[in-house]
């Protein structure tokens, strides 16, 4: 049974730093692209940051780029997201996922295939 676990999450505040990782039994994400997505209270989930199978290529909104970073350790089985200078708005459900499609443009739902719980950050001002 597959089982994606997002950690990491908690109260941070505006301005500071907090680090997302995403593990995986009963999957290889090495053999996955991945992604972060988050989703705000009363909004739709977005995808943020996507990386390829490898960690050779990614993509980042505008709304987190020169922020968040996404990158990978394959050996390890795991994805993170480094988040600095972190506003308010920050604050949602993050979720990991992992799928078999990858575009460097963009990070549409559709291209996930399995999803974790999600991990709650929250920033306070």
């Amino acid at each position: 049974q597959v089982q994606v676990v997002e950690t990491g999450g908690g109260l941070g505040q505006a301005g500071g730093s907090l680090r997302l990782s995403c593990t995986a039994s009963g999957l290889t994400l090495h053999n996955y692209h991945m992604g972060w997505f988050r989703q705000a209270p009363g909004k739709e989930r977005e995808g943020d940051s996507c990386i390829n199978w490898s960690g050779g290529n990614t993509y980042t909104s505008d709304s987190v780029k020169g922020r968040f970073t996404i990158y990978r350790d394959n050996a390890k089985n795991t994805l993170y997201l480094q988040m600095h200078s972190l506003k308010p708005d920050d604050t949602a459900l993050y979720y990991c996922a992992a799928g078999t499609y990858y575009s460097s443009g963009y990070c549409p739902e559709g291209y996930f295939d399995y999803w974790g719980q999600g991990t709650q950050v929250t920033v306070s001002s």
